[in-house]
């Protein structure tokens, strides 16, 4: 009996608590109608009529703690939150009084940075044209690569050799068909232009084989002896000579005159003329990337300056100048090349500074190419010296040498030796470039190679004339790139000692001992007048 009564009180309760708690979380407590339950009736088969009273109760007691629990996660997502307001508020807070203690220090680093910037990317310009010659101590040095152990070549004529190929190439495959070009001239025109040297020509040679002033008198006294018919004949015969002399070049242009190789010749004996040339076409491109360095450097700066004021560290300001000098070098040159295509983005249409000056490069390339590289004298020059071309050309102009002097000599009536005719042939081939002088103004107007290149190369698609110039860059960019880190690297930690008053200890110091040195100098020269 007491037990059944124990067993009561505990239902009361627990249907009071229930009660109690379901009220509190807004739900209708169904337990209530049986609170009043007489202990026998718990044990009762009547007992499970109860149950799904008693699983509601469960149900709603398990939806009261997870509200409970939703609630105890949302306050300390709330304490969280408020944490770490009043955690930024401290660092701004913190920011702000260290700017206001050295303000002065804190508004020099833009400052400072853009002048890093400019002159990393001034520096890497100079780097890729400068110097010309290796400067430094050639402990070790690859061939062809600007940097050595201890010392600096300009990337662009250390890499002379391959850049120039690399062009020459590209003129060749994209712009100019050498054969074509050729055709333009006129064999009549040449002939005409040429004929008047001819026989001042072979005044020489015969000066050279015969060099007797008597047999010298005596030959010009039997040319001028001769019927008008002869002369005439003879001057036909030199026409045709000249004549067919250039139809037969034309023919074997591909024989007698390597592009490559003079090109290539050209920029090796005068690596300079490799930079002109770039430096021709790409001239505000280079503007622009020591120019933007200033900028950019700036714009870093006071990334840099917010950096050092939030980042408790020393090293803060030196490692930013290394990402200054890092990041204004390669921003400047992906600036200048990239996008290749123009590419839209809303409004605006982005592409490679480069890229967007076609007409004005192909302008400023066929320039200087016509009139310093591909010039009638240098091609000459080049046919009559090239090892790879000079044989078949005195082979070609021997053939013909001897034809023309077999009639000249028939025409007379008598026939020269065939050594005689070797050794003029040999002599002539000497003598010929002092005589093409009169005939370089003709074929350089005749073949057009301004023209020619400027047309093509605007007609280039803008991946190709992407080529033009980026090689220069692209040879040695992470060369730059680094270089400029390393510089900016080194004024970040010359900031660095003006912010933690490291740089002013050392000044202070280096003053110490110079006047600890003056006042040596000072007693021991007194002293020394002392002694006299």
């Amino acid at each position: 009996m007491n037990e059944c009564k124990r067993c009561a009180r505990i239902i009361v309760l627990s249907s009071l608590f229930s009660t109690a708690l379901s009220l509190q979380c807004g739900y209708p407590s169904t337990f209530v109608i049986n609170q009043y339950a007489t202990p026998s009736s718990i044990h009762s088969p009547q007992a499970s009529s109860h149950l799904p009273l008693q699983t509601h109760r469960h149900t709603t007691r398990a939806r009261c703690v997870r509200l409970s629990s939703a609630k105890g996660a949302e306050n300390e997502d709330d304490v969280s939150k408020s944490k770490k307001k009043i955690g930024i508020s401290k660092h701004i807070q913190s920011a702000v009084k260290k700017f206001k203690a050295r303000p002065g220090t804190y508004l020099l680093i833009p400052i400072i940075a853009a002048f890093v910037g400019w002159f990393t990317n001034y520096l890497a310009v100079q780097m890729i044209f400068y110097p010309i010659e290796f400067r430094g101590i050639p402990i070790w040095r690859r061939d062809g690569e600007p940097l050595g152990l201890l010392g600096w070549q300009g990337i662009v004529p250390a890499k002379t050799y391959k850049m120039s190929e690399t062009m020459v190439n590209m003129v060749t495959t994209q712009l100019l068909n050498v054969e074509e070009v050729f055709r333009r001239l006129d064999p009549d025109i040449v002939a005409s232009t040429l004929g008047p040297e001819v026989p001042k020509l072979m005044e020489s040679i015969g000066e050279e084989l015969v060099p007797l002033s008597w047999t010298q008198k005596a030959g010009r006294a039997l040319f001028f002896s001769l019927p008008g018919r002869t002369k005439a004949a003879m001057d036909s015969a030199n026409h045709r000579f000249l004549h067919d002399f250039t139809v037969s070049m034309q023919d074997n242009i591909g024989t007698l005159l390597n592009i490559k190789n003079c090109v290539i010749n050209q920029m090796m004996q005068d690596r300079a003329l490799l930079g002109q040339l770039f430096r021709k076409c790409g001239q505000a491109e280079l503007d622009f990337l020591t120019n933007s360095g200033l900028w950019f450097g700036f714009m870093l700066g006071i990334i840099q300056m917010i950096v050092a004021l939030f980042w408790e560290n020393p090293w803060a300001l030196s490692i930013g100048g290394a990402i200054v000098g890092l990041a204004t070098n390669w921003l400047a040159l992906k600036w200048i090349f990239e996008p290749v295509n123009p590419t839209k983005i809303g409004p605006f249409i982005l592409q490679g500074q480069f890229l967007r000056r076609q007409q004005e490069v192909a302008k400023e390339f066929s320039s200087f190419f016509a009139n310093n590289v591909l010039t009638s004298e240098k091609l000459w020059d080049s046919i009559l010296n090239d090892p790879s071309t000079k044989s078949s050309f005195g082979l070609l102009f021997t053939n013909h040498l001897k034809k023309f002097a077999n009639v000249l000599s028939g025409g007379v009536g008598f026939l020269l030796p065939g050594g005689i005719l070797t050794k003029a042939s040999s002599s002539a081939l000497e003598k010929l470039p002092n005589h093409l002088h009169v005939l370089h103004p003709y074929v350089d107007k005749a073949l057009g190679l301004q023209f020619t290149l400027r047309t093509q190369m605007e007609k280039m698609t803008c991946a190709k004339f992407e080529r033009v110039l980026h090689p220069i860059f692209e040879e040695d960019e992470l060369t730059l790139i680094i270089a400029g880190g390393f510089l900016g690297f080194a004024a970040g930690l010359v900031q660095q000692g003006i912010e933690t008053g490291a740089a002013a200890k050392w000044v202070s110091k280096c003053k110490l001992k110079i006047m600890k040195l003056v006042s040596r100098l000072f007693s021991s020269s007194t002293a020394a007048t002392d002694q006299s």
